[in-house]
């Protein structure tokens, strides 16, 4: 057999070979692909067929009456408002903190910098950190100044835990500026300054998604809100006092031996569900709305 026939036959097998590799990791990622559905229609089908039954207009509308937690009447409209108050609060507080540091280290530092690699760096390690750790270091600090359980105490919890988030997220989006984009701003006389208001622009998907997964974090966290807000039936009035959560609400209900108290629990995780779907749609229109002005 001649050397050309050798050599035909090698590169034929060599293209059976990558043709079989590529069929088994398509079949890989399609069953990945169906893993993750799967595991998400679980999810819902189990919250859906638990907590439909359980809710209703009472459940949103009013306030956990006496006996709640044991199978009597009321809602869970204190934890629903709570959970409103200490995200909103600590989203707008970490959006203000974490623009001007993502600024700061892409604009007025080298993006390569010794100093803007340490900030990310330590920001990498702050976003790893369980909630609880964060909750548990409030709470220390709060007894140290003797103070109590608070909504402002959940508010400073949650923006600790969510800064990093909105840092990592903003910063990644950030360092794609295109650099001529930059340059032709300062050619033109631009400040620093005025450099910033071209790049936020720029980076406006970025900070819709950064704030939808902060968000998410945020109103999801039990752990952190437990050592810092408390709980309460009642919605509070005041940054000094303490305030319900939805997590916490599910949590205390899973908890009862009550049927009916349980049931309410997937319900109000079913609502909890319903809210996060919500913020997602708002996120994508923002971000579509947002990307129609970047520059590519």
């Amino acid at each position: 057999m001649s050397r050309k026939n050798l050599s035909c036959k090698g590169g034929g097998t060599k293209m059976k070979m990558k043709f079989v590799v590529e069929k088994i990791f398509y079949v890989l990622m399609v069953l990945s692909l169906l893993l993750v559905f799967a595991f998400l229609g679980s999810i819902l089908i189990t919250i859906i067929k638990n907590g439909w039954p359980a809710m209703s207009w009472d459940m949103v509308t009013k306030l956990p009456g006496g006996g709640f937690y044991i199978g009597k009447e009321g809602g869970v409209l204190n934890a629903i408002v709570g959970s409103v108050y200490i995200v909103g609060a600590s989203t707008v507080l970490g959006l203000c903190i974490s623009i001007p540091i993502v600024f700061f280290v892409n604009i007025y530092l080298k993006k390569d910098s010794k100093l803007a690699n340490l900030t990310r760096l330590s920001f990498d390690v702050l976003y790893g950190i369980p909630s609880i750790v964060y909750g548990a270091f409030a709470f220390t600090i709060m007894i140290f100044f003797g103070l109590r359980t608070s909504l402002l105490g959940g508010i400073i919890v949650i923006t600790l835990l969510i800064i990093p988030i909105f840092v990592r997220s903003m910063d990644e989006v950030a360092r794609q500026l295109p650099k001529e984009l930059l340059d032709a701003t300062y050619s033109l006389g631009a400040t620093r300054l005025e450099a910033i208001k071209v790049a936020i622009r720029q980076i406006a998907p970025g900070i819709a998604t950064a704030t939808l997964l902060s968000v998410g974090r945020a109103i999801g966290d039990a752990a952190g809100v437990m050592f810092t807000a408390g709980f309460t039936d009642s919605i509070p009035t005041s940054l000094n006092q303490p305030a319900a959560t939805l997590p916490l609400s599910i949590f205390f209900q899973l908890s009862s031996p009550t049927p009916e108290v349980r049931e309410r629990a997937y319900a109000a995780a079913l609502l909890l569900t319903i809210i996060v779907l919500i913020l997602s749609i708002i996120g994508r229109m923002i971000t579509y709305r947002f990307s129609k002005n970047k520059i590519k």
